[in-house]
């Protein structure tokens, strides 16, 4: 297939016990040569600041994840002087739309910004931006940056109503792809992570469901999908090693879901006057923190749906 678009698509933070799953997409523009390239794992150069962002991005220290955020932002057109307009920037759903189920006594829980700032250093930023440079030349123009950001309080309500954390982070894939199809104004080529090690999607779509598409392939490494009209969209595994655009958004995602993390971190250390850390995963730090933070969320009426997910009988750690 030959496309003038291609998207990569990527989750972060299927797993935790705290803090939002973020999904993230990228697009280029691409000619017949940089639609290779733009499938293939990072190279040379770009090898040292792209590639899988779990191991390339730790937490507590996100700058080369934010510095991806801030370039492909800037390369789309996006003008920010924060990290929070950066994020209202790439956030498909606007801000309204996100915080319209927050209780008023705990919106500030996930969206309070006091004391952000951005931390990666110009050199970085210089490097990332050449490395753009670069990929155009080689016909892989990046030209948007979308992130959809489904918050605990969302991931407890869908399991409720029948949906896993895999069908969430499935659904939250395919409204990106047909936004950016939208904004492309043509067929794309998707190339996603694969969601839960299924095989087979068509009947776990949602956005997608009922529109006709023929199977082009569906196994355990790659399964496939033709729509007319809209384009082909591929579940890869470990696409985010292996995919030039899928790492773009899988580095991005990091970075929005530790900034959405460390505000929930920041919020309760100042409401208890003490220093506090999460990650937000199943680990002893976290369960420290759920423990020092229970008093205080039962005081001021917390819903437990708004703090940590329900336990997914769907999801194996």
């Amino acid at each position: 297939m030959s496309a003038q678009y291609r998207i990569g698509i990527d989750e972060n933070g299927l797993g935790p016990r705290l803090g939002p799953l973020v999904v993230t997409a990228v697009m280029a523009r691409v000619t017949e040569e940089g639609r290779v390239i733009a499938g293939q794992k990072p190279r040379g150069a770009l090898e040292k600041r792209l590639g899988d962002s779990k191991a390339m991005v730790a937490h507590g220290d996100v700058a080369l994840g934010e510095a991806w955020a801030r370039v492909l932002g800037a390369k789309a057109g996006a003008s920010f002087d924060s990290p929070d307009d950066l994020l209202r920037a790439i956030c498909l759903d606007p801000r309204e739309a996100l915080v319209a189920r927050c209780p008023s006594h705990v919106e500030r829980q996930c969206w309070n910004t006091q004391g952000e700032s951005f931390t990666a250093p110009d050199a970085m930023l210089r490097s990332i931006a050449a490395d753009l440079r670069r990929l155009e030349a080689k016909g892989v123009e990046l030209v948007a940056v979308r992130t959809v950001i489904l918050c605990t309080e969302r991931l407890n309500r869908d399991r409720a109503s029948g949906l896993s954390r895999f069908d969430s982070d499935l659904h939250a894939m395919e409204r990106l792809i047909l936004a950016l199809r939208e904004e492309a104004g043509a067929p794309i080529e998707a190339v996603c992570g694969k969601v839960g090690g299924y095989s087979r999607y068509s009947n776990a779509f949602g956005p997608l469901g009922g529109r006709l598409h023929t199977v082009v392939e569906e196994g355990k490494v790659r399964s496939a999908y033709r729509f007319p009209g809209l384009g082909e969209i591929a579940f890869v595994r470990d696409a985010d090693a292996n995919d030039l655009l899928v790492a773009m958004a899988s580095m991005v995602g990091k970075w929005v879901r530790e900034l959405t993390m460390a505000r929930i971190v920041r919020h309760y250390a100042g409401l208890l006057g003490q220093e506090l850390t999460a990650s937000g995963y199943h680990d002893p730090v976290t369960g420290r923190f759920v423990e020092a933070t229970s008093l205080v969320r039962r005081e001021m009426r917390v819903p437990d749906d708004c703090f940590e997910r329900a336990r997914d009988s769907a999801f194996v750690e």
